[in-house]
């Protein structure tokens, strides 16, 4: 064994101890595993690991208690936080706690021996912690693994003041994104100022961002503080950030460099402390390219970009959804809660949602009202929703889509269709696993029928820039 490269793993799971200690002995780690909390912890007293890799939920003493008990004894020491039931809640107290990494089960071997050694590069130098506790979040809902990468995302955000751009879909959610970002950062109990650049006209969106003062214009009866003042020592967050006019875009980035702003009519700087969280659905690269978006705002508000994914990415967490939707519209008006058959949920887990999580919410909200009784059928969905809808799979339209392709492309007299069909065929594959995947390799080869190598290859072999 190599001296001093002690890995100490807390499962209640036999099997993962197993797997577990026997990848880190072929490692030439050392290798201890405890099936309890509390006898690593009176281990802890005596000896001190290098990385400790622990399971959320066991009996007795959980993970994250047990996160908290180890950064008070030995805070030094990398803490690796597994978790086969990840929430954005976990996720973001197991950062705030102290932990080094937060990882969903099932996880990859290769990748998690990986970070242990990262964590042990980082042992000596690695500042302690300590833990914060914070309000709960209730509002963004969702275990699929599209999501954990957006909970992971709030969790390492937690401790900064870094400017943050949310992209995604209409109607993802990404003003709860917003929202959890502010909640879970060191400005949570400033205020939070959130504003639709879209939704304001071009000659009112500057005073609303900036100010005016009295007199700058026609009914401008006395002195305004604008948004940015407003939310002087907290976050504003600038939705539809894609849509703000070509002057605008100047003035926020002046704020953005210096921290100063003039007020329409003023004459006099302004200065604010204010955390900006931008959002839009639209691609601003291509923004940037066509000339509609200042490069260099794009990159002073791309520091770090939070990708919101699609519902049709998380399909999992349609259902939990669903029941979250009915139940809250069931409160909003005083009825009781509607039930959803098996079948009628199967049939909504098939489509494809392009008004994503607002459009299940909207329609949680239609059908508690007009469906006739207290178990909703397919034949009570709105027609919309039923037309859009089949009940076979979803696999005859790609193959008639791909059978045109290749007569169109015959007779028009192309050759070696197979040649180009299958390396786009294989990307899409392999891009839409990963995706669901949230970008784990291993999760993402089993999605696809593949091995992990063979996945690693068909990335390399693809181009495939990830």
């Amino acid at each position: 064994m190599v001296a001093n490269n002690k890995v100490w793993v807390v499962d209640d799971d036999k099997s993962i101890r197993w797997v577990l200690e026997r990848a880190l002995i072929k490692e030439q780690l050392e290798a201890i595993t405890f099936d309890n909390a509390k006898d690593m912890l009176y281990r802890l007293s005596m000896d001190e690991p290098n990385v400790i890799i622990s399971d959320i939920r066991m009996p007795g003493m959980d993970g994250l208690s047990l996160l908290e008990e180890i950064k008070q004894k030995s805070p030094d020491v990398p803490v690796i936080i597994m978790t086969a039931y990840s929430d954005l809640d976990r996720a973001v107290s197991a950062f705030q706690g102290g932990a080094y990494e937060y990882l969903s089960k099932p996880f990859d071997v290769d990748e998690l021996l990986s970070l242990v050694k990262r964590a042990m590069q980082r042992h000596s130098t690695a500042p302690a912690t300590a833990p914060v506790k914070k309000k709960a979040d209730t509002e963004i809902i969702g275990s699929a693994a599209a999501m954990q990468a957006v909970f992971r995302a709030i969790g390492r955000l937690s401790g900064s003041n870094l400017t943050v751009l949310v992209t995604g879909a209409s109607g993802t959610g990404k003003e709860l994104v917003a929202q959890a970002l502010h909640r879970h950062s060191p400005r949570a109990q400033r205020p939070f100022i959130a504003i639709n650049t879209a939704a304001i006209p071009r000659e009112l969106l500057e005073s609303e961002l900036f100010g005016h003062e009295r007199g700058a214009f026609t009914g401008a009866n006395s002195r305004r503080s604008g948004r940015f003042e407003q939310a002087n020592g907290g976050a504003l967050f600038l939705d539809e950030i894609g849509d703000m006019p070509a002057d605008l875009q100047t003035r926020l980035l002046r704020v953005l460099s210096d921290g100063e702003f003039y007020r329409v009519g003023g004459h006099m700087p302004v200065t604010v402390d204010v955390r900006v969280i931008a959002a839009t659905h639209q691609n601003l690269e291509q923004r940037v390219k066509d000339g509609s978006f200042r490069e260099d705002l794009f990159h002073r508000l791309n520091v770090i970009r939070v990708r919101v994914p699609s519902l049709r990415d998380r399909r999992d967490d349609i259902p939990l959804l669903t029941g979250h939707f009915l139940q809250r519209s069931s409160i909003e008006l005083g009825i009781e809660p509607k039930l959803m058959l098996k079948k009628t949920q199967e049939f909504l887990n098939r489509l494809d949602w392009p008004g994503n999580v607002r459009q299940l919410e909207n329609f949680c909200r239609w059908v508690t009202v007009m469906a006739s009784g207290k178990e909703i059928h397919v034949d009570d969905l709105p027609p919309e929703l039923k037309n859009s809808g089949t009940n076979e799979e979803p696999g005859d339209d790609w193959e008639n889509t791909l059978r045109r392709w290749v007569q169109v492309n015959l007779l028009k007299g192309e050759t070696e269709l197979l040649g180009d069909a299958l390396p786009r065929f294989e990307k899409i594959m392999v891009e839409e696993a990963l995706k669901q995947s949230g970008g784990r390799r291993h999760e993402a080869a089993k999605l696809l029928g593949w091995g992990r190598n063979t996945l690693t290859r068909k990335i390399r072999s693809l181009d495939l820039k990830l």
